[in-house]
């Protein structure tokens, strides 16, 4: 398969099922952003030890592939189900390993900074791709099909990377450092 095709050198590209839209559409702008995460969660499974999140965050990065296949989908009304998405317990697995990893952490009390070591920073930074990410998915859902599944999981998903990185830092006998507000 080429890489290139030329065919979006006007500023167009093809769905699946062929349709062309703009590379601007809500639409290319949700799986696009759906694409960063996955890459940026590529360069945290870099930073993490071998088998430390390893399987999840692999597991998070197929279904974040579902994700924008499904977002790459132009679904006309009452065919829904002809795409798959992500079955439900996809996010109930997320919500496990919050619990697990939150029962090992200190109650949070404030807000705290993002950073850490290179592996929890990183882990903030795939945090806010995932908020944009749904955001993103938002928007599209206000003028086309969005599987429910698909906004739960990035919603969890967010959540998820916020516990991660808390637990990386604590793993790693870092103390959080809590916003100090300067404002009063």
């Amino acid at each position: 398969m080429k890489v290139y095709t030329k065919t979006g050198d006007k500023g167009t590209t093809s769905l699946v099922g062929g349709a062309r839209i703009d590379k601007s559409h809500a639409r290319i702008e949700a799986y696009g952003t759906i694409d960063e995460l996955n890459s940026a969660l590529g360069y945290l499974l870099a930073l993490l030890p071998e088998g430390s999140h390893v399987p999840l965050l692999e597991s998070v990065q197929h279904a974040l592939f579902n994700v924008g296949c499904h977002l790459a989908t132009d679904i006309e009304p009452g065919n829904e189900t002809d795409v798959p998405c992500l079955d439900p317990s996809c996010a109930v697995q997320l919500e496990t390993a919050i619990d697990q990893m939150q029962a090992k952490l200190p109650p949070q009390t404030h807000f705290i900074l993002p950073g850490g070591t290179p592996a929890a920073a990183w882990a903030h930074v795939c945090r806010t791709i995932c908020r944009r990410a749904e955001r993103r998915v938002v928007a599209l859902s206000h003028e086309a099909h969005v599987s429910f599944s698909a906004l739960q999981y990035l919603n969890r998903l967010s959540d998820y990377l916020f516990v991660l990185a808390r637990f990386i830092n604590h793993n790693a006998d870092l103390s959080e450092k809590t916003w100090q507000n300067t404002c009063k």
